[in-house]
């Protein structure tokens, strides 16, 4: 029975004649087709072809080359026989490239690509929302991992400098079709986005961050020492106007304080 199964494998693969490569390629860069196999015997030519009907190229046994189908300035030709450059790739180029050679006794395929151009993936930016630290030795990290249109949420636990995810790696497809991703290399959190032809990342180091919240002082308290400063400011400022009033009273009343001129003036005698 599983000889019956070798041989039919065989047939098959004969059938098809090589194998697809998926190629995936960032928007506005080139691409090298090259054969995967040497041409047979008895070649006549080389066609490349797109979803195996349109011929783009066409070889002749020396390796001369005929564009048949293309923009002017999409393809270049290298030193190497029957090899192609697609020029400036866009989605729209996104297809499957083959090569076919063919002979007196027929068409054996000696090439083929499944290529997918994609644009690239915006910026992403790793914030930290919260810190709960209960010693400089240890915290919980919250963090965000953000991009134009998705974010993921995580968080990480640090003790003694050894830190750890919650949960593990998050991670989500955005409503581009790329992959959101957070997560832990070593002691360091990573933000990526990416798709198969492009990546941005962003990122922290965990360890620093339970040191750094331990040293500073919290903002509650950063409220009440400024707030206690103004007030001190503000009650001495009320003591100075007072005691500049109280002192100009005097000097009117020629030294005397305040209640000893009213004394004073209470023994006066009025006379008409």
């Amino acid at each position: 029975m599983s000889l019956f199964v070798i041989l039919g494998l065989l047939v098959c693969i004969q059938a098809q004649g090589t194998i697809e490569t998926p190629v995936f390629v960032l928007k506005g860069r080139d691409l090298l087709l090259e054969l995967h196999a040497d041409p047979p015997e008895g070649l006549l030519y080389v066609d490349w072809k797109i979803n195996k009907t349109v011929i783009l190229v066409r070889f002749d046994r020396s390796g001369k080359a005929d564009i048949l189908h293309s923009v002017p300035g999409r393809f270049e030709f290298p030193e190497n026989k029957f090899s192609v450059i697609l020029k400036n790739l866009q989605e729209v180029d996104s297809g499957v490239y083959s090569a076919v050679a063919v002979t007196s006794t027929g068409d054996k395929p000696v090439s083929e690509y499944k290529v997918t151009v994609q644009g690239p993936v915006s910026p992403v930016k790793l914030t930290v929302d919260r810190v709960d630290s209960r010693c400089s030795e240890s915290c919980d990290l919250h963090v965000t991992c953000r991009t134009h249109n998705s974010h993921i949420n995580s968080t990480f636990r640090c003790v003694d400098q050894v830190c750890s995810q919650e949960g593990g790696e998050r991670s989500e497809v955005t409503t581009s079709g790329a992959s959101l991703q957070v997560y832990l290399l070593n002691s360091t959190i990573i933000c990526n986005h990416s798709n198969q032809a492009h990546w941005t990342q962003d990122f922290i180091i965990a360890e620093h961050l339970c040191y750094l919240n331990a040293e500073l002082p919290s903002v509650f308290l950063v409220k009440m020492v400024v707030f206690s400063v103004a007030l001190i400011i503000m009650v001495s400022a009320v003591i100075t106007v007072h005691l500049v009033d109280f002192k100009k009273h005097q000097e009117r009343n020629g030294g005397q304080t305040p209640h000893a001129a009213l004394e004073e003036s209470s023994h006066l005698k009025v006379t008409f």
